[in-house]
């Protein structure tokens, strides 16, 4: 006679190559965040998943709302499964929008194409994978034909690069769900229970446009932005002594993404546009670090002198995005040890329980106290997939596996006997 978790192994195992071909056709539609037009991929989803027979619920996010967050259309997705009327019910959350392919890569960003074991993309690790992964473990789970209690939720958003607020955290908001557990998209070899912060900051420097014949006309905002610049990475050094507890996360750092301005070769710049990005530890409290960063950056104005005198620059600070640490709940404790049970059981070795630097939109539910944790398909690292970077990809017998695990997870915690 076989068990529940051979029955379910064995399903995925049927329905694997039906499983890659969804995520094919998930990569194969872009959504690319900037610019965030992606109401296309949620309609392209929901089209595959009604022929699954499953029954998506298309929540469109208000046109005012998504072009405040920085998009252009957002459509995110529900897939309720009732089990029975009492037991928990568990939010399995993937995103479906990615940062752009940029350059060097030697297969096609959107083609899905497979080559020895793996499947080539973007998105095939970060986290359009995971939306095939929760999609079939559902599946599974429904094929078994075993007795369940509670609910399972399939959320795929579209707004984790810029935050998550009006992807899962609108969700939220609006009522529209409350889970009593979630999992998110993440990676096999390790269960991630918490997660750095992220601040970002637009710091505008305002100085004096003139002609690069009469430097001294004017006041050089390139000149004073690189005076800021080395104040703020200076602080990378005093972060380097702050250390987490959490096991995975090791210190805060800080980041200058992009650098804008100038009008052209012979103009001495008047407006240079930086955006700093702060990771912060789970330990550390966000308004503090922002209110020392903002201190920062006036002492590094106020100390500023033109080379060739002329007028003082001035500086304009804006936040572009407080992404909170996720910090572990004790409510976690059942995803955590049946994850690790299946996941040693499947991938042969020890799951360990860490942090992570990243930061993801996982927090919008922790925040609103809902247990959580971060698990899906992918390898031991971000660098090891090429998420954000050219040739991402993912090895197939991972995407297999946790597919296998997140299946026996929610038949643990759903079981009747719990």
């Amino acid at each position: 006679m076989t068990t529940t978790y051979e029955r379910l192994d064995e399903w995925i195992d049927r329905h694997f190559d039906e499983e890659v071909h969804f995520l094919q056709e998930l990569v194969r539609v872009p959504t690319d965040t900037p610019p965030g037009n992606n109401a296309p991929h949620a309609e392209r989803t929901a089209e595959l998943l009604t022929a699954m027979g499953l029954s998506p619920e298309r929540h469109a996010v208000p046109d005012d709302d998504v072009r405040a967050a920085g998009l252009q259309s957002v459509t995110n997705l529900i897939v309720r499964r009732r089990f029975g009327s009492d037991g928990p019910t568990i939010a399995l959350n993937a995103h479906g929008d990615v940062v752009p392919p940029g350059d060097g890569w030697t297969h096609d960003p959107y083609g899905g194409e497979i080559v020895n074991g793996r499947i080539y993309g973007r998105a095939t690790a970060v986290s359009k994978s995971d939306i095939a992964s929760f999609t079939y473990a559902i599946r599974a789970l429904e094929a078994a034909g075993v007795p369940l209690r509670g609910a399972v939720e399939l959320h795929v958003t579209y707004d984790e690069e810029y935050g998550g607020e009006v992807g899962p955290g609108w969700l939220l908001d609006q009522g529209l769900t409350k889970p009593d557990l979630m999992i998110a998209a993440g990676f096999s070899y390790q269960v991630v229970v918490a997660h750095n912060g992220c601040l970002q900051l637009e710091v505008t420097v305002h100085g004096d446009m003139a002609h690069a014949a009469i430097p001294d006309s004017g006041t050089d905002a390139l000149q004073g932005a690189t005076h800021v610049l080395n104040a703020l990475y200076a602080l990378n050094a005093d972060y380097l002594k702050v250390r987490s507890g959490v096991d995975g996360i090791s210190h805060p750092y800080l980041n200058v993404g992009l650098i804008q301005g100038g009008t052209n070769t012979n103009v001495i710049p008047g407006k240079v546009v930086l955006k700093l990005d702060r990771r912060m530890i789970p330990e550390e409290d966000p308004s503090e670090v922002e209110a020392s960063i903002r201190r920062t950056i006036e002492d590094a104005v106020a100390s500023y002198r033109p080379p060739r005198g002329g007028a003082d620059i001035r500086v304009d600070i804006r936040r572009i995005l407080l992404a909170r640490a996720m910090k572990p709940l004790t409510g976690n404790a059942p995803l955590v040890q049946a994850i690790q049970k299946h996941g040693q059981a499947l991938f042969g070795e020890p799951i360990p329980a860490l942090g992570t630097p990243l930061y993801t939109d996982v927090r919008l539910y922790v925040e609103r106290g809902i247990p959580g944790v971060i698990y899906g398909a992918g390898p031991r690292t971000v660098r090891e997939s090429n998420a954000k970077r050219a040739d991402e990809h993912l090895e197939l017998a991972d995407l297999r596996r946790a597919t296998k695990v997140i299946a026996r997870t929610l038949s643990d915690l759903l079981s009747v006997s719990q």
